[in-house]
């Protein structure tokens, strides 16, 4: 392959934004009639408002070309999902795009995610830029991902860009199944987008105010109380202005307060994050949230960490059980060696923390039928239990009785 060419321009142009009902029932009616799989992603405006709804939704599809939609403007685009509930949509890093797909309706019955066949296939890098250059010697203009997609209207720029995404996605995917198909990995892969596709929604994460970044500084229970207060106080006021938590009150300045427990407003004030281009009732809404952490009795304190579902770290093992650790040791040889036969990555041939489960409590008979049933039991799929049975049943078996 020579040179890769630049792709500046959409083959039709930019399209218009659809922002109205009747433009709308346009489009979908273009798309149900076209053929073949449609492309589809969605931009975002992370960092800048609260929460992660689309802001843009690009589809292309042979026969109907590509379109640009504002789902500000048109919040429900059931109606254009139903419309492809029998095609194949291609994204690239589905799980990353379906959530605010979902909330305005769009929801696949069946997908092909250029990211994840990237990975199966061995391809060391796989965003988009990446694959497309890679795969199909175009180079993608990559400079607007992350802007601020909230913005209305829209920067003639930003939506060549954005019209762009979409251009290649299907042929992206006619070349990546030929790939797969080549390396006999093409099954594997329709069922982790099988997978993906019937997965329900994530469930709320508890306690997320336990994610906040340098949280691993906080050790005693009235300091992670205050981070609680203000991360909970910072979240409200991120909601009601729309915009991202971040840009109210970082993650630093929650922890540092959360460590100094500072008496009063000038005490707080003094404190990095909490600085002098912070206005007085600012400083008070947080100095209230500390005062509040301070307030709580014992029994209302957070305690120090999340209650520990499944095996314990992996440092822990040899203390705790080393058997387990022996077994985690041989078992994580084995995954490794495999993957680099498969050419992929380790994470995409088995979840890790299958592994660990598995090592931590392996099966009373060790067996191929009863760590298979295992692996399917943690959400293995069926290529995954068939490759990875045989080397965690040797290396359980090889430490059975360490």
């Amino acid at each position: 392959m020579g040179a890769p060419t630049p792709l500046l321009e959409p083959r039709e142009g930019i399209p218009p934004v659809i922002a109205g009902e009747t433009a709308l029932a346009e489009v979908i009616a273009a798309f149900a009639a076209g053929s073949g799989p449609v492309a589809v992603d969605a931009e975002r405006a992370s960092g800048y408002r609260y929460g992660q709804r689309a802001y843009l939704v690009q589809l292309r599809r042979q026969g109907a070309g590509s379109a640009l939609i504002d789902p500000v403007a048109c919040p429900d685009l059931s109606a254009l999902g139903e419309a492809l509930s029998g095609v194949e949509w291609v994204l690239h890093a589905a799980t990353q795009d379906l959530p605010c797909l979902r909330e305005i309706g769009m929801i696949p019955a069946r997908l092909f995610d250029t990211e994840l066949a990237g990975r199966l296939a061995g391809f060391p890098r796989v965003g988009l830029g990446a694959m497309v250059e890679n795969v199909l010697g175009f180079v993608l203009e990559k400079g607007h991902s992350a802007v601020d997609w909230s913005t209305r209207p829209l920067p003639e720029p930003w939506l060549r860009y954005a019209a762009l995404d979409v251009e290649l996605l299907v042929d992206l995917r006619d070349a990546l199944e030929k790939e797969l198909d080549r390396q006999g990995k093409l099954e594997w892969a329709l069922q982790e987008f099988d997978a993906i596709a019937a997965a329900p929604p994530a469930e709320p994460r508890k306690d997320p105010w336990r994610r906040t970044s340098g949280m691993h500084k906080v050790r005693r229970r009235r300091q992670l109380g205050v981070v609680r207060e203000l991360w909970e106080t910072r979240d409200r006021i991120a909601q009601r202005r729309d915009v991202s938590p971040g840009k109210v009150l970082s993650d630093a300045a929650i922890v540092e307060a959360a460590l100094a427990l500072p008496a009063n407003v000038h005490a707080l004030a003094a404190l990095n994050g909490f600085g002098h281009r912070m206005g007085r009732r600012q400083l008070e809404q947080w100095q209230t949230a500390v005062d509040r952490a301070k307030a709580l009795t014992e029994s209302q304190l957070p305690q120090p960490g999340q209650p520990v579902t499944g095996p314990p770290p992996p440092r822990a093992w040899a203390d705790k059980d080393p058997a387990a650790a022996a077994r985690l040791s041989a078992a994580r040889a084995g995954v490794t060696a495999l993957a680099e036969e498969l050419t992929m990555p380790q994470e995409n041939l088995v979840s890790p923390d299958t592994v660990r489960r598995i090592c931590w409590e392996p099966p009373k008979v060790v067996d191929t039928e009863s760590v298979g049933a295992a692996l399917a039991g943690y959400g293995a799929r069926p290529w995954q239990v068939e490759q990875v049975t045989p080397v965690l049943v040797a290396a359980l078996a090889k430490n059975e009785g360490a």
